[in-house]
């Protein structure tokens, strides 16, 4: 029989995806036959990109847009990053197409003689979570993928789309786990929230982040590490985790871009009530210098991009509400 390649709707309203789980329809099935050499050589017209879209439509503006982001013109380049940016993860919805760019631009992230690194490895993690703008509760903080089925744009499965990238993050984590040494600090606290958002290989990436920790100079870099180990932990389970973060925040000896950010990471893996003891260190530690140096921090700044790390121990501590400040700092 052949393969169905345009979406039915009517199909999907009476019986959901299921259908087409395994099909040229299903980006996860898609991205897992991609071959190496495709990802490798860049060769962009052996993906199927028209069969997939993001918010202005069908895929097939993609591959023009990632040959411009490959160029020498660091300007044209920044358009279209920016440009991607504004169309595959749409005001925090992830376009079906959004994964089929994730080999691509883990590779140019790389490459040292690439423009705009950082914001590549944003947008691969941009695909492969389910973004929570404005909320810094202890249930969303440290949130990947969220449950129940999503839908984009075109109608597609947006759960598909992430759990694609989230995959195409883990087979090419080798390429993230070298940048945690790139001699920018951007690029190691963007390639940690890439990192965060793996669907294999926690193990290894989070024994690869607490050994970066331990070297690391820049305190936005730290503070992502200790985010990216503590979200790793809590999407695969890692209950060990808990205790690392606790012995981090109450160490007076660590500094407070690592004891704040370790205090929210444990808040986020236990469900224990709040000790005096955390309250008091994090009224100590949070001052405006803190907040202003660690206001780019991802996690911190997609809770409120001037004053995350105000909002997030408010939400978690004193039950504030959740708000979205900037609909996405990352634009």
């Amino acid at each position: 029989m052949t393969e169905e390649l345009v979406l039915d709707h009517e199909r999907v309203r009476a019986h959901g995806f299921e259908p087409y789980e395994g099909t040229g329809l299903d980006v996860r099935a898609v991205l897992a036959r991609m071959p190496r050499a495709v990802k490798d050589g860049f060769r962009f017209g052996e993906v199927p990109w028209r069969r997939f879209g993001h918010a202005y439509g069908t895929g097939d503006d993609v591959p023009e847009l990632l040959s411009v982001l490959r160029s020498d013109d660091a300007e044209a380049a920044g358009d279209a990053l920016r440009r991607l940016f504004g169309s595959i993860v749409h005001q925090g919805t992830v376009g079906s197409v959004a994964p089929l760019t994730v080999p691509f631009l883990l590779r140019m992230a790389a490459d040292p003689t690439s423009h705009h690194r950082a914001g590549m490895c944003h947008l691969v993690a941009a695909a492969a979570r389910n973004e929570h703008w404005g909320f810094g509760t202890r249930e969303t903080f440290l949130r990947v993928a969220a449950p129940g089925w999503l839908y984009d744009c075109g109608g597609f499965a947006m759960n598909w789309s992430v759990e694609a990238s989230r995959t195409a993050v883990a087979a090419d984590a080798d390429l993230l786990l070298a940048l945690l040494h790139d001699p920018d600090p951007e690029v190691r606290s963007a390639a940690c929230y890439a990192l965060s958002t793996s669907s294999g290989g926690a193990d290894r990436i989070t024994d690869a982040l607490r050994a970066r920790l331990a070297v690391e100079q820049a305190a936005q870099v730290r503070a992502a590490l200790v985010l990216a180990a503590a979200e790793l932990a809590h999407q695969h389970a890692d209950h060990r985790a808990a205790a690392w973060a606790h012995d981090l925040w109450s160490d007076a000896a660590q500094p407070a871009d690592v004891r704040v950010p370790a205090a929210l990471a444990w808040l986020c893996l236990v469900d224990t009530p709040v000790p005096d003891e955390l309250r008091t260190t994090l009224d100590a530690l949070v001052t405006a210098d803190l907040t202003d140096v660690l206001s780019e921090v991802p996690w911190i700044a997609h809770v409120d991009d001037d004053r995350g790390l105000a909002r997030t121990p408010e939400q978690m501590l004193d039950n504030a509400p959740p708000g979205v400040a900037d609909v996405d700092p990352w634009v």
